[in-house]
């Protein structure tokens, strides 16, 4: 089975949250790299930049730069190791499913961008697994016949 991981996922492995031990119990199994994409890294690295700003404003929101900062380099041990593997995506593919699924399910559901980007990514991938602990983003996947297994 191929899986396909969300943001929600990778925050989960790389710093201590309520879905923490699913995530990493789920890794453990795996004995191939976990495909992710440019977008995903760029989302994860951004979400990590942001969280540092408003640790900065409000010491009880996000968390402190030495906190990110170690999060970004296990996530650069975990890519030069191969535990994940940056996965090359035809983004004019991607586009054209996400509208799809924009036009399918945004209007009911309330489907962000991003999410519908990483589902279209995973489908495009032809991944039958896609790893997230956000339940909108769990609905749209499931809708479109994955498994969430976590």
């Amino acid at each position: 089975m191929t899986a396909f991981a969300d943001t929600s996922f990778l925050c989960s492995l790389y710093r201590r949250q309520v879905f923490s031990p699913r995530a990493n119990a789920y890794m453990a199994q795996r004995d191939t790299p976990l495909p992710i994409s440019s977008l995903l890294l760029l989302e994860f690295r951004q979400s990590l930049r942001l969280q540092i700003r408003l640790h900065g404003s409000d010491k009880t929101r996000g968390f402190p730069r030495p906190a990110a900062h170690q999060m970004l380099k296990d996530l650069q041990s975990d890519l030069r190791s191969r535990v994940l593997e940056v996965t090359p995506v035809d983004w004019s593919d991607v586009h054209q499913i996400a509208e799809q699924l924009s036009a399918r399910h945004t209007e009911e559901n309330g489907h962000r961008l991003a999410d519908i980007l990483h589902v279209a990514t995973a489908l495009h991938l032809g991944s039958s697994e896609f790893l997230t602990f956000d339940a909108n983003q769990k609905r749209l996947a499931v809708a479109e016949g994955m498994d969430v297994p976590i």
